[in-house]
């Protein structure tokens, strides 16, 4: 395997499926598939994932929630996709260990980076929930920084799309997909790949990022095995 250790990023959205929220059992278990074959190399795993297929407080603000009140929301919701996660794992018989920002004993153990370490030594795939327990920071956040913590060689960004494209190809026909790309690129060209707290702690920490589509069974193995899928973001 090209990786040793990753952080891999899940898109709240993406576990909804077909639906409009909630969770999808059929994309937790492809999704629990495909990182169990991986745990089992001995790749060492550790997960954030987005809570939007359930609650995303920035949307809330606008249905008149108090900022704060609904980023916390959005914080638990991504716990609850945690625990969805381990379980689908489980099934699968692969260990999983859910760690929280925030203190939730006995659903989850307090997060920190001794722990993470020593679970994913073990054996454990470590999905860290409650993003980064502050408002205003976002799960890309959480995931970059949980990435620098655990030292993970890379960030895999999983989602819908199969990379980073000169434009949005769902409404750009023309839109052409990057095979690489500079972070200073994707700065001066304005592309979002994650949010902008998320990126610059990426570059700062030489910690580079894949985005590809981890939709499609298999993609996971082609990325830890090194094929060029998606699109690798480096300094």
């Amino acid at each position: 395997m090209k990786y040793k250790r990753i952080l891999l990023k899940l898109s709240g959205e993406s576990l909804q499926g077909t639906s409009t929220h909630g969770l999808s059992t059929d994309v937790l278990q492809s999704y629990a598939r495909q990182i169990g074959e991986m745990a089992r190399t001995g790749v060492q795993i550790g997960i954030v994932i987005g809570g939007g297929n359930i609650f995303r407080g920035l949307s809330g603000v606008g249905r008149g929630f108090d900022r704060v009140k609904g980023d916390q929301m959005g914080m638990l919701a991504t716990i609850i996709n945690s625990l969805a996660l381990q379980s689908a794992l489980e099934s699968e018989g692969v260990p999983a260990k859910v760690l929280t920002s925030i203190r939730m004993e006995p659903i989850g153990e307090y997060y920190s980076k001794a722990k993470a370490l020593e679970y994913m030594a073990a054996g454990n795939v470590v999905i860290i929930g409650g993003g980064t327990s502050n408002p205003y920071f976002s799960t890309d956040s959480a995931s970059a920084l949980r990435g620098i913590e655990i030292e993970a060689e890379v960030l895999l960004k999983g989602t819908r799309v199969d990379g980073v494209y000169t434009a949005d190809p769902e409404k750009d026909p023309t839109a052409t997909k990057f095979d690489t790309i500079t972070f200073d690129e994707v700065y001066s060209r304005g592309l979002k790949i994650m949010d902008l707290t998320a990126f610059t702690l990426c570059k700062e920490n030489k910690l580079p990022i894949v985005v590809f589509d981890m939709d499609t069974e298999g993609n996971l193995a082609k990325v830890l095995g090194g094929e060029p899928i998606g699109t690798l973001v480096t300094l």
